[in-house]
């Protein structure tokens, strides 16, 4: 970090300085309002060609998206993500581009070349970090461009989450080049799955600019947009029943796109070949489960 240029430090600065939350909360109100129906089609056709979404993937008519917020969460129709069903896969949770994929080594998971975080920080939760401490793991950036539904790697069960409050930097590249420690500085939304042929599973969601809010698709409890949740020092909850999940099952929700953090625990799963930068869309297969005793379920 020592070698960023002039404009490097003073975008650093800035991002430093911005009340993020205030233009965090600007911003959510603002993509919360009603569009007309006679506006729809050309307000959303607009939007959606200035960030290049791929409307025809979209489960309805633009004209029955009531807002931004509606259209931006929408799930998509039908085998528009086809899940790899193939025994023992693991798929990717989210449509965007591949930050970096490894092992956890000494619990350090690379953040960007010369750059790295603590699995434990990440997590908030030493028992869990220790579980996974020496795990293959994937970080993913969701663009604006991309669908915003987070779903499952692997088949297993939801035994809990844990919502950890912070900053919300922006995770774009430049940033996350500048910024030490940004996934372990921003908000997130942690959710632990057990494999149904065994080792635990975390998918972290990391909130930014934008998108301090954050909604599980298996619990109506989390909204982190909630004053509980942002004004809390931590929550998080174990459930006494685990939620079954499927491969591709639905996690939960960005409103507004940000970065997924996936981590396995070591010796369950081994990674395909993952180059940073490489674009992959939600369902597809990125690894395999190191043993299928016991063969996942779809």
């Amino acid at each position: 970090m020592g070698g960023l240029s002039f404009s490097d430090r003073a975008r650093r600065s800035m991002w430093r300085m911005v009340p993020k939350r205030a233009v965090s909360e600007a911003i959510g109100w603002g993509v919360s309002l009603g569009i007309p129906a006679r506006l729809r089609t050309l307000m959303l056709t607009r939007f959606a060609g200035i960030y290049g979404i791929d409307v025809s993937e979209a489960e309805k008519p633009l004209t029955e998206y009531a807002g931004f917020d509606e259209f931006f969460t929408r799930k998509l129709r039908p085998g528009a993500r086809p899940i790899d069903d193939a025994p023992g896969r693991v798929v990717s949770p989210a449509d965007g581009v591949i930050v970096e994929a490894g092992l956890a080594t000494a619990g350090k998971l690379l953040q960007a070349k010369g750059s790295d975080f603590d699995l434990a920080s990440l997590l908030d939760d030493p028992e869990v970090a220790a579980r996974l401490q020496g795990g293959a793991y994937v970080i993913t950036y969701l663009s604006p461009k991309d669908y915003h539904r987070v779903h499952s790697p692997v088949a297993g069960r939801v035994v809990g989450w844990r919502h950890v409050p912070g900053t919300l930097f922006s995770v774009n590249a430049g940033n996350i080049r500048r910024e030490p420690g940004l996934f372990v500085r921003n908000e997130r939304f942690i959710t632990l799955i057990e494999m149904d042929v065994g080792g635990l599973v975390a998918v972290v969601m990391v909130a930014a600019v934008g998108v301090g809010h954050v909604t599980a698709s298996y619990d109506p409890e989390v909204a982190t947009h909630r004053p509980e949740f942002f004004r809390a020092a931590l929550r998080h909850r174990r459930y006494d029943e685990p939620k079954p999940i499927g491969r591709g099952g639905e996690l939960g929700i960005f409103h507004l796109g940000s970065t997924t953090i996936v981590v396995f625990q070591p010796g369950r799963v081994e990674l395909d070949a993952l180059a940073s930068g490489a674009s992959v869309k939600m369902g597809v297969g990125i690894g395999r489960v190191a043993t299928t005793t016991g063969n996942s379920r779809g």
